[in-house]
C-alpha cells in the first residue's frame, strides 16, 4: 500500500513517497519515506525515513534519519551509523536485518 501526499516535516514541505505496514507472524514493520525540498543537516540526500520492526510492543529494529544525526539504525540497544545509497539498498538492508533478527 502505497499512498502520495504532501505534508510538513520539521518546518518543511514534503511529499510522501512510501508508508506500508506489514503484519507479520511475530510482530510488524513499518516503512514510511519522505521526500524533501533539501537535505536534512547530517544528510547528503533529500530523504526523510523510518523504518520499524515491532516485537511485542517493543521497537527491536529501526532505520532512520533525523536532522543533525543522519543516517543510522538501532539493532536492539545498539545505535550504529548506517551509510545510505539508494530507497532499494535501504529496504533490501532492512529486510535483511529482520530476517536476520528473525532467524531465518
Amino acid at each position: 500500500q502505497q499512498l502520495a501526499s504532501v505534508a510538513r516535516v520539521s518546518n518543511m514541505q514534503a511529499e510522501l513517497m512510501m508508508r506500508e505496514r506489514r503484519v507479520l507472524e511475530a510482530g510488524f514493520i513499518e516503512v514510511v519515506v519522505w521526500r524533501l525540498p533539501q537535505p536534512l543537516s547530517g544528510s547528503a540526500h533529500s530523504l526523510k525515513y523510518r523504518l520499524a520492526y515491532v516485537v511485542d510492543s517493543e521497537c527491536v529494529l529501526r532505520y532512520d534519519n533525523e536532522a543533525g544525526k543522519g543516517d543510522h539504525r538501532h539493532v536492539g540497544t545498539k545505535e550504529m551509523r548506517y551509510v545510505f545509497v539508494s530507497v532499494d539498498r535501504l529496504l533490501d538492508d532492512f529486510l535483511a536485518d529482520v530476517a536476520a533478527w528473525k532467524g531465518d
